[in-house]
């Protein structure tokens, strides 16, 4: 059982402010760490039940992005959280939600999507009680949010779990030639697809306004891109919708019920033996490379 070969393992670093929690000990090792320029990387590391290797490349002054590694008796949690309007909402993730995660699992005595579900809800609510205990010094924390995306290997079955438009992209052996094909495991929620579009009209008939085309770009209500996310209270909460955020995050008309949503879309898939690699990365990779160019590059090249 992959949960009986795990062990518990900790790593904390801090390229660029961000944190990075992985673990030590038993079967793990961590290989190399570097920097070049903008680009943080971890080299190849092993986890019980095979190898990972990490890398970030600064984008904003104050990065606002945040990824994790976890691995114990579960299995093996992977995070990556792509903030927007600050990292504050990306750093509340990184700190809390694998903590939520294992206390709901261990409550439920195993994983399953549901499981992962209460993990990012209750991690939502403690965000929203945070925006609203800092509402009269911080009211701009309201703005702040983030995409999230979570892989969880447990008993040889991933769990994916997402909100925005991170991307898990699966490199899968087919027959006999030693090809690899791209499998995209998740699914974006990011206005600019159309199913995604279709899905707020439907959720918000009465509002012609609910996406809005500007610059060439679709966006929720003309002001974000993605409709799902941690964070951006202001989207859902209307008391958080009102001076003194900024103007440009004010709607002009009464929020009666919440425009972006918190609830992850979650896929579960057993594991093969022709399984054999999973790419998890922000947009900021998916803008650049194709999945099968990015499965094609782990696949073709050597690890070092």
């Amino acid at each position: 059982m992959l949960g009986a070969l795990m062990r518990l393992f900790s790593l904390c670093w801090k390229p660029f402010g961000v944190k990075v929690n992985g673990s030590s000990g038993g079967n793990n090792s961590f290989g190399k760490e570097g920097r070049e320029g903008l680009l943080w990387f971890h080299d190849i590391g092993r986890y019980a039940s095979g190898e990972f290797s990490m890398a970030i490349i600064q984008a904003n002054q104050v990065i606002e992005d945040q990824c994790q590694i976890e691995s114990g008796s579960f299995g093996t949690f992977v995070g990556i959280y792509d903030g927007h309007g600050g990292p504050d909402a990306a750093r509340y993730v990184c700190d809390h939600l694998y903590r939520h995660f294992r206390e709901i699992s261990a409550e439920t005595q195993g994983v399953s999507s549901e499981t992962i579900r209460r993990a990012f809800l209750e991690t939502e609510n403690g965000f929203t009680s945070l925006v609203s205990q800092l509402w009269n010094t911080r009211p701009q924390l309201a703005t702040v949010g983030t995409c999230c995306l979570v892989g969880v290997i447990c008993q040889k079955t991933l769990h994916v779990a997402n909100l925005g438009d991170s991307r898990v992209v699966l490199g899968k052996k087919v027959g006999k030639t030693g090809e690899v094909a791209a499998i995209q495991l998740s699914s974006e929620h990011n206005a600019n697809v159309e199913a995604v579009r279709q899905e707020l009209k439907e959720s918000h008939p009465s509002d012609p306004q609910i996406v809005v085309l500007k610059h060439g770009v679709w966006r929720v209500k003309g002001i974000i891109q993605v409709s799902r996310s941690i964070g951006d209270v202001y989207m859902k909460h209307a008391q958080f919708n009102k001076e003194p955020i900024n103007a440009k995050f004010r709607l002009p008309e009464p929020m009666n019920m919440p425009i972006m949503s918190a609830n992850p879309a979650i896929v579960s898939l057993p594991l093969q033996s022709n399984d054999l690699f999973v790419i998890f990365a922000s947009d900021g990779l998916w803008e650049h490379l194709s999945n099968d160019k990015a499965v094609d590059i782990v696949h073709k090249h050597p690890h070092a």
